[in-house]
């Protein structure tokens, strides 16, 4: 029987690449589908899958369960995990995969877009000209502000690298800290948020979402930054309580917030973070450029193509299950 491979990644299906070509050259019957999914899409696709790749769509512990026992590989195109129940997958028997070490760069270079872009007011002024006015605000350098990055991960230290080139001196937080990364590129360390929120002029965020870090920007957080603080958040959605951004944005206490993901994605009509003039919002393309989705859907081709082979995959969530051959 012809395997049966679910790709529901638009990134992936809209970017050229090798990975269309390595995909295809399988033979096996693709269903392709346009992500991210709700519980609801995916459980309606899921059942008479052989392999999964997917985005940022919901998958729950329902939809493990529908997948099973035919779904025998979940190979995630990213690194973030949050909307997948890993210990559903891990349970039944399903390696689930994902693609570290591709995106950072793009990431990084994301994170300056917003800065800039707040800093600079490039979008009243392109907004201006691009209707026959010649509008002029004054803006800010990045040149002496501290950045405070939260997670000193791959992306994080790419965000301190690049904000060192602009003359940023930066204090970084991370539960596992590289002191010898430190001590190279004169990062400070912090001795928790509190001290970071407290020096930080920007904050830059870059942690996982979990239970702990679900609204860690919250109005009591924003409380202990510095007022006129610039946020910058190119990781989760969830990880900012959009509420209490709105309200600190209005009062000026937040300056600043460019996000490149929201804590609903698309987001609903009237969501509180969409129209406001000091907010910019890009709509999780932070990853999406040729150079990181052709590396990216590689990765997930290559993890999703040795598992269905029985062969060890580049990165595995959970290496506790085994894998087995499917072709």
């Amino acid at each position: 029987m012809t395997p049966r491979i679910l790709l529901t990644t638009t990134s992936f299906q809209d970017t050229p690449g090798p990975h269309h070509a390595a995909l295809a050259a399988t033979g096996w019957e693709i269903v392709t589908a346009r992500g991210p999914l709700s519980e609801a899409d995916t459980l309606a696709l899921v059942g008479e899958i052989d392999g999964y790749l997917c985005g940022d769509d919901a998958i729950t512990k329902q939809v493990v369960e529908k997948a099973s026992p035919r779904l025998k590989v979940l190979s995630k195109y990213g690194i973030g995990v949050d909307k997948i129940d890993v210990a559903a997958c891990t349970a039944k028997g399903i390696p689930l995969l994902f693609t570290p070490g591709v995106n950072h760069t793009t990431v990084a270079e994301h994170c300056f877009l917003l800065m800039l872009a707040l800093e600079k007011n490039l979008l009243f002024h392109t907004d201006s000209t691009r209707t026959g006015g010649w509008k002029r605000a004054t803006g800010h350098e990045l040149m002496g502000q501290t950045i405070g990055i939260v997670g000193m991960g791959r992306i994080g230290r790419e965000v301190a690298i690049r904000a060192r080139a602009f003359g940023m001196p930066v204090v970084g937080y991370d539960l596992h800290w590289d002191d010898a990364f430190a001590a190279a590129h004169g990062i400070k360390r912090a001795a928790g948020l509190v001290d970071l929120f407290g020096l930080a002029d920007i904050v830059s965020l870059h942690t996982n979402l979990t239970p702990e870090t679900r609204d860690l920007v919250r109005a009591e957080t924003i409380r202990q930054m510095k007022p006129g603080v610039l946020i910058v958040n190119c990781a989760r959605g969830e990880i900012v309580n959009s509420a209490d951004m709105a309200e600190a944005l209005q009062s000026g206490r937040v300056r600043g917030y460019g996000t490149d993901v929201l804590d609903v994605e698309p987001p609903p009509a009237g969501h509180p973070l969409t129209n406001l003039p000091t907010c910019l919002v890009t709509p999780h393309v932070g990853s999406r450029t040729h150079e990181s989705v052709q590396r990216q859907a590689m990765a997930a081709v290559t993890n999703l193509l040795n598992c269905m082979r029985g062969e060890k995959p580049l990165a595995q969530i959970n290496p506790e299950v085994p894998v087995k051959k499917v072709v």
